[in-house]
């Protein structure tokens, strides 16, 4: 880091570890599926990497399970406690959920064509929402999902064209500036689980 005097000015935006609907690519949304084993093995190697490289402060997540049990690791180690934020939820996927994501794209054209999909714009608002209670704040990760990230950091980097990768347990780097925006430093970092993980 060029900067390591602002990291704890820095605002960490993460995506919650493996389940066993992100190995299979299914439509998750608001089904409650716990980590994998790679999933938790993820979520340690997250916080090792959160903890290790940032001051971290204050941990907040989805009310969703899977972002729940990545979240708490990095509280314990940063000596915080995680709390639930609703505005972080995975977007609704309605009676789409559980189902391949190549599935529902071949029959619509597109997630947000489906019926009974939660409108892009509406997950943007309350995700945006959530960023700006937290933008002066010190050291805060939130914890979310790849359908909220990506709509966020395409929202926060005109530059992105489509939406950014988003691997689970990656984490995602945004500075707040003086005159109030949102700067993506960088995104979708992952911590190597393999090396302590075998």
């Amino acid at each position: 880091m060029t900067e390591p005097e602002k990291e704890s000015q820095r605002l960490i935006l993460a995506r919650h570890g493996q389940t066993v609907l992100n190995a299979r690519d299914q439509l998750r949304g608001h089904l409650d599926p716990d980590l994998d084993d790679v999933g938790r093995h993820q979520a340690v190697a997250l916080a090792q990497a959160l903890t290790g490289g940032y001051d971290i402060a204050a941990v907040r997540h989805s009310p969703l399970l899977r972002a729940r049990r990545t979240a708490e690791p990095i509280a314990a180690a940063a000596g915080t406690t995680a709390e639930s934020d609703a505005r972080l939820m995975d977007r609704d996927y309605g009676q789409w959920a559980g189902h391949p994501k190549a599935e529902v794209v071949a029959q619509w054209g597109s997630l947000d064509a489906a019926p009974g999909v939660e409108p892009a714009q509406d997950v943007l608002a309350r995700a945006l929402a959530a960023l700006e209670a937290y933008a002066d704040q010190p050291g805060v990760v939130l914890v979310a999902h790849d359908a909220v990230n990506q709509l966020l950091l395409m929202h926060l980097d005109p530059a992105l064209t489509s939406p950014p990768r988003q691997r689970t347990a990656c984490w995602n780097v945004l500075q707040h500036n003086a005159s109030g925006g949102w700067r993506v430093v960088e995104t979708d970092l992952v911590a190597p689980v393999g090396e302590h993980h075998g």
